[in-house]
């Protein structure tokens, strides 16, 4: 999918949205119309003559309303043409699509169980971070995803897809604006503001190999002319359904090959279950010639049942995590690979004209996606008395081991138990309600913000009391081994899940103004002057559950010294902006905005952008700025987490046992914690480009761009900490013994990140031909680099087309566009491409001690083929082909998410897919 570079004007009555403004023609419009734009220090200037012919535009990036479509600041416009072609339904399919958003948070990467934040989509501008990118409906905020996390930002679920007119993206940072969330770039969905009449909207999506089917509707009503009645009111519902998606119903993961060349990131935990003997009970047996499969056993982990385990889900895979002498779960052979869910969104929008120069509005928009994440069946630790075990009964082994000498440590996977199946319920609601106008020749705007994001994480199958389930397997009811009995079956039922485990819930009320007018004039326009301000506040309350908080639920832990929390802050900030035209060929836009957050404290953001128009069919543009951001309510307040380390190498051990990874790797438990003392990260930002339209035909543009973030607020990666423990060894906490307890993770301030790149757009548009009119648009993103620093002093480490713990920076990503039209059909062809990349390479094998082959990540290109037809004025219907060529998504041998064999947080499992979709218009 490709972009226009080219801001728009709003939506009008009685004509279409065109698909952009030439460059050549809206300089043609800001210089010979400066007589016309003195207006603009009158009262009257709404119901001038002039007004009526030129509507000024307010862009994203920019408080002050204007002539002209370019700026000192790159915005990438998205039109609801551009939405239609390419099939999408949801806020979040739109912005993976988009060149610049890198490492947004995705479904796909959701999957797991117990994860973090699940259910939150999210966008990632330049890749610096979704607390980094701002995003705004209607130019206002929205509260932020409410549950806990590493990451803070607006779930792009309760974005109401089918009311969207258009998105702006801002390319570069606006602290000085939109406040201290806004370095990385700006998103702001834009719905329709004046909508008359009725439009009804269907759509049907099926997969080629079944699975992941969606079904929506959507009807957008409208009443009232603002100009003839005095007012206009509208609504749109919006209704989506997806259907789940399973990895048996995928030809491509069986293709990935993971149990043969990821065997080690894998499971141990098995059905029938593995058995983790203690060193003396290995030693024991060995010296009695106890055999297995005919042969003496060299492991601590056996299975009695091998080689047969009990295939396809079980395997006898002697270089997986089982070894040579047990089993080894594959799960990504039972799991799901796209969860089902269900969103509504309802918006509506009212406004009402309140004499000439004044309209009262009020905008709400309500919210709900459910989605169910469903995991691998439970795996549980459990103990059974040895002579319960046929095959071990008569071996001896009560006079073996002092501790628990009757017990065997068993490794379940409890396929009778159920699917790990959680239900995510995220909700937003937002109430705005304001007033704008012109008074005393200031254009304003003044609006109250009520925003509410509510968090449901339920746990509803596979998850079951670990009292009761231990109990049972104990005593015999429930069969590690095999099926179980009548007995064991109703247990497992009686002692199911189904808890609201946690519960979060984010409030932000707000009240902001702007106001802008001319001030005198100057040798190419008017200055214009903008001042603005907000007053906020934020709330976050998590609520976890009794039963979570017993610690009694199998595989879902509870939080260390858990507990409900509900912690507030007031967030004040002002801005100015100063429009400077010195003369036809210069302007400059100068802003600054001061925030102060409650405990953390407070900084200024100013921010310097040029424009230089050497000529009608050329613009250079630069801008300069600083910004920071403050820490996000988790970062201060979030409970503390445990979790676990990819499989990593503890230095101390690996220097005992001879630096063999078999004996010294392993999955470490980790703390995550938060931190009440973190400051405020701080940046500076640099743009310089051009916009070059030599015809009406045609038009690009390149901008380099360039960010620094200092005092970093994050963690000291967990592989970092093992790599250098002469710095870090304090955060290792180890037991009596020497072996590691857990590994510390705290939010701090420290180290820098550096990113910078080009965005080009390239836009061929109108070729008008005998065989219709021809049209191709490009937007890319070329990053020249992107490191971290973990603290002041280290190297920095480059995740520029290399996967670096949690995710890779490709170099190039673009999205192209080619579109054809004649009459009432049309057609196009989109491609969106992300370039391959250097794979993770560092996953260890514990049983052979072996790292993973090393993997070049192949590049990623979707092909899409969309047609629609105007059966009549008010009736089109359009149908299309997404991911023509049915690409799978390319091997990796990445280790951090919890789906293996490919990286979920970019590539799409669903493979080709077509969908129809159908809309009638009563006006």
């Amino acid at each position: 999918m490709a972009y226009q570079e080219h801001q728009e004007p709003q939506e009008q009555q009685h004509r279409p949205l065109p698909r952009q403004l030439p460059l050549a023609r809206a300089l043609r419009l800001a210089l010979g119309l400066t007589a016309a734009a003195g207006a603009l220090a009158q009262p009257a200037w709404a119901q001038s003559e002039v007004a009526e012919k030129i509507q000024r535009i307010e862009i994203t990036g920019s408080a002050i309303k204007r002539l002209e479509t370019e700026t000192a600041l790159p915005v990438q416009v998205i039109t609801r043409a551009d939405i239609d072609k390419a099939g999408v339904t949801t806020a979040a399919e739109l912005m993976a699509r988009l060149a610049a958003n890198v490492g947004g948070l995705s479904d796909g990467a959701s999957i797991n169980v117990g994860g973090d934040q699940r259910g939150f989509n999210s966008a990632n501008l330049r890749g610096i971070g979704t607390s980094s990118t701002l995003v705004l409906l209607n130019g206002r905020r929205m509260a932020n995803f409410a549950s806990p996390g590493d990451d803070s930002g607006v779930d792009l679920n309760n974005i109401p897809a089918a009311a969207l007119q258009r998105v702006e993206v801002l390319l570069d940072g606006a602290s000085s604006l939109y406040g201290t969330d806004a370095i990385g770039g700006v998103i702001n969905f834009i719905t329709r503001k004046d909508f008359q009449g009725v439009e009804l909207n269907a759509s049907a999506m099926n997969t080629r190999e079944g699975g992941a089917g969606k079904r929506t509707a959507s009807v957008s009503a409208g009443h009232g002319n603002i100009d003839s009645d005095g007012y206009n009111v509208f609504a749109v519902l919006d209704v989506q359904n997806t259907e789940r998606l399973s990895t048996s119903q995928r030809k491509f993961v069986g293709e990935l090959q993971v149990p043969q060349r990821l065997g080690h990131l894998l499971s141990s935990y098995t059905g029938p279950a593995n058995i983790r003997l203690t060193s003396a009970q290995r030693d024991y047996l060995q010296e009695n010639n106890f055999l297995l499969n005919g042969k003496p056993i060299t492991n601590r982990m056996i299975n009695l049942s091998i080689p047969g385990c009990a295939a396809p889900a079980n395997l006898y895979l002697p270089a997986g995590t089982g070894g040579v002498d047990a089993c080894t779960y594959d799960y990504m052979g039972d799991t799901e690979l796209y969860p089902k869910s269900e969103k509504q969104n309802l918006l509506s929008r009212g406004v009402f004209k309140l004499g000439a120069d004044h309209q009262l509005y009020a905008e709400v928009a309500l919210s709900r996606a459910r989605t169910w994440y469903v995991g691998s069946a439970a795996r549980v630790n459990a103990s059974i008395d040895y002579r319960k075990v046929p095959g071990l009964a008569n071996s001896g082994l009560i006079n073996v081991d002092d501790d628990d000498p009757e017990q065997l440590e068993l490794r379940i996977r409890l396929n009778e138990a159920g699917r790990r199946t959680s239900e995510l319920t995220s909700s937003s609601s937002r109430v705005v309600v304001g007033l704008n106008g012109v008074l005393g020749g200031w254009d304003y705007d003044v609006g109250l913000n009520h925003s509410v994001s509510t968090i449901s994480d339920k746990d509803t199958h596979g998850y079951l009391l670990y009292d009761k389930l231990k109990e049972g397997i104990a005593d015999g009811r429930i069969n590690p081994f095999g099926p179980s009995g009548p007995a064991g079956v109703a247990l497992l039922d009686s002692i199911q899940v189904n808890d609201d485990v946690r519960h979060a819930r984010g409030t932000m009320d707000a009240l902001d103004f702007k106001a802008s007018r001319a001030l005198l004039a100057m040798g190419g326009g008017d200055l214009a002057l903008a001042l603005g301000g907000e007053l906020r506040r934020e709330r976050t309350d998590f609520t976890p559950s009794a039963l979570l908080m017993s610690n009694n639920i199998n595989n879902d832990d509870a939080p260390e010294g858990g507990r409900a929390t509900s912690d507030s802050r007031r967030v004040a900030g002002v801005f100015g902006e100063l429009l400077l035209p010195f003369s036809k060929q210069w302007q400059a836009q100068l802003s600054s905005r001061y925030d102060h957050y409650q405990v953390v404290g407070g900084a200024f953001s100013p921010k310097l952008g040029l424009t230089y128009t050497p000529s009608n069919t050329l613009l250079l543009r630069a801008s300069a700025g600083k910004g920071f951001r403050a820490p996000s309510m988790s970062d201060l307040f979030r409970p503390t987490v445990y979790s676990q380390t990819a499989t990593l190498p503890d230095p101390v051990k690996c220097a005992a046992e001879g630096n063999n990874y078999a004996d010294c790797a392993d999955n470490w438990a980790t703390r995550r914690y938060s931190n009440v003392e973190l400051k405020p990260e701080h940046s500076r930002q640099l743009s310089l480009g051009a916009v070059f339209e030599p015809s009406k035909l045609w038009s690009a543009s390149l901008d380099y761009w360039n960010i620094k973030r200092s005092d970093l607020i994050s963690e000291i990666g967990d592989d970092v900490i093992l790599g250098n423990l002469a710095k870090y060894g304090s955060l290792v906490h180890r037991d009596e013994d020497g072996a590691i307890d857990y590994i510390e993770l705290r939010k701090e301030n420290r180290g820098a990140q550096l990113a910078s790149g080009l965005d080009l757009a390239l836009d061929l548009h109108g070729l008008r031909s005998a065989w219709g009119t021809f049209g191709a648009r490009l937007n890319g993103t070329y990053v020249l680099q992107s490191k971290l620093q973990t603290n002041p002093g280290d190297a920095y480490i480059s995740n520029l087309n290399a996967f670096v713990t949690d995710g890779v920076v490709q170099r190039w990503r673009h999205s192209i566009s080619l579109d054809w039209d004649q009459g009432p059909l049309s057609l196009s062809l989109l491609n969106s491409y992300s370039s391959g990349y250097t794979d993770q390479n560092s996953a260890i094998n514990i049983d052979d001690g072996s790292v993973v082959a090393p993997n070049k990540v192949k590049a990623y290109s979707l092909w899409d083929l969309t047609g629609s037809y105007a059966v009549s004025k008010q009736f089109k219907l359009r149908a299309g082909v997404q991911n023509l060529f049915d690409t799978s998504p390319p091997y990796s041998n990445q280790a951090y998410h919890f789906l293996s064999g490919y990286d979920p947080s970019y590539t799409d499992p669903r493979g080709r897919r077509y969908y129809l979709a159908a809309s009638y218009a009563f006006k």
